[in-house]
């Protein structure tokens, strides 16, 4: 192979460590017997990129393979190529001057080609007296043979690299259109869920998408895009688990029926059921609409501290539930009156909610009772719904750091 001994450029241009490392690169390589010479260069083309090379620089080394009369590049042939700077600007599709000389100088510095220059900067051949080529000055070819090997695995990284980008790009494509459909029938159809924080989410994620994103770019993308759909997703699925939850264990209103003929009412004095009411619990005046409907699993997921209160220690039913209610209620101070005016308003199993709630956000609030009459009172107004609120609970326990009761 030409490599020969370590060269300097002629005239102003100077020598640096990273010109002497590339020929020393070229020298050690475990250099292939040949190889095609047009494999190399596609090889490189491919590898254009993490090799710092632009498309006008290919296209000069594509003319100076021109040059080379075989097809193959191998140990025993010469393998400098010597055209002047016209013939290599008119197999460049006429590149100009100026640009043809950096083009082979950033070939130089990548390491593609080595610099063998005369003693005044000339390119041409000597030749023997049965024609052959004894010494030559020009561009030397040997690191594209010495470095054929790397350039090729370069090739296959750069390709491996550019499947896993579109397929990642088409999962950001698909999440993208799931996640900004899913925020709009959650929208429209009115389900429990903070959805204007989900979209506010949705946009600034958008928002941030690069113009030419790289792969570390796309990556980031789907993960956070990842991260929002299954939080919308859990919002839906919360959603459908209550619709279809069985009427047995939903409990509001009128909703919830006594096969005992004891009444959770008698808890309290003032629930007492005058002579002649029906077992079955009336929908009160003063609700708002069609009572809501949640499954006790949920309500106890979302507020677990309150499970301790029931009978046993542990809460199975309703009953047990607002049995629990109840003892807690007088646990945090709230007046028989005021826990009276919230099951009136959003039902027993309702104020059972409320209750649990707050006991779990305790340390938050200054004044129970207070807090429950506000709630009563915005939900008279239609201003409430225990919905948010539950949910709220059921992602706050949802972190690692919380250990359900």
């Amino acid at each position: 192979m030409e490599t020969g001994f370590l060269t300097t450029p002629f005239g102003r241009r100077p020598m640096t460590l990273a010109l002497v490392k590339r020929q020393f690169d070229a020298k050690n390589a475990n250099t292939p017997t040949a190889v095609e010479k047009w494999r190399v260069f596609r090889d490189v083309g491919d590898a254009r990129a993490r090799l710092g090379l632009q498309d006008r620089a290919l296209a000069v080394l594509n003319a100076l393979l021109s040059f080379f009369p075989a097809s193959e590049l191998s140990n025993d042939k010469n393998l400098i190529v010597f055209p002047s700077n016209a013939q290599l600007s008119a197999r460049a599709n006429g590149i100009a001057g100026t640009t043809l000389r950096k083009c082979l100088g950033s070939l130089v510095e990548a390491g593609i080609i080595i610099r063998k220059d005369s003693p005044n900067g000339k390119r041409y051949a000597r030749k023997s007296g049965e024609g052959e080529i004894e010494d030559a000055y020009g561009f030397s070819l040997a690191p594209l043979l010495a470095r054929a090997t790397e350039f090729a695995a370069l090739a296959q990284d750069v390709a491996a690299e550019q499947r896993r980008f579109r397929v990642m790009k088409d999962r950001l494509t698909i999440v993208r259109r799931d996640v900004r459909k899913l925020i709009t029938v959650g929208m429209e159809e009115s389900v429990p869920g903070d959805w204007a924080a989900a979209e506010a989410c949705f946009i600034d994620i958008v928002g941030r998408f690069a113009r030419r994103p790289t792969l570390d770019d796309i990556a980031a993308s789907l993960d956070e895009m990842n991260l929002l759909h299954e939080e919308v997703s859990r919002m839906l699925e919360t959603h459908e688990e209550i619709q279809k939850s069985d009427g047995n264990d939903i409990a509001f209103g009128c909703h919830i029926q006594n096969s005992n003929t004891e009444s959770c009412n008698e808890l309290e004095p003032r629930f007492e059921r005058k002579q002649g009411e029906n077992s079955e619990i009336k929908k009160l005046p003063g609700r708002k609409g069609e009572p809501e409907v949640f499954p006790l699993s949920l309500v106890l997921r979302a507020c677990p501290e309150i499970i301790p209160f029931g009978p046993s220690g542990t809460i199975g039913s309703w009953r047990e539930m607002m049995t629990a209610a109840v003892t807690v209620r007088s646990m945090l101070g709230v007046s028989p009156s005021a826990y009276e005016d919230a099951c009136e308003t959003m039902g027993q199993a309702g104020a059972a909610i409320a209750i649990a709630c707050i006991l779990e956000r305790a340390n938050h609030i200054n004044s129970a009772g207070g807090y429950l009459r506000d709630l009563t009172g915005k939900a008279e107004r239609g201003e409430f719904s225990l919905g948010p609120m539950l949910f709220a609970q059921v992602r706050a326990n949802s972190s690692p750091v919380r250990q359900a009761g």
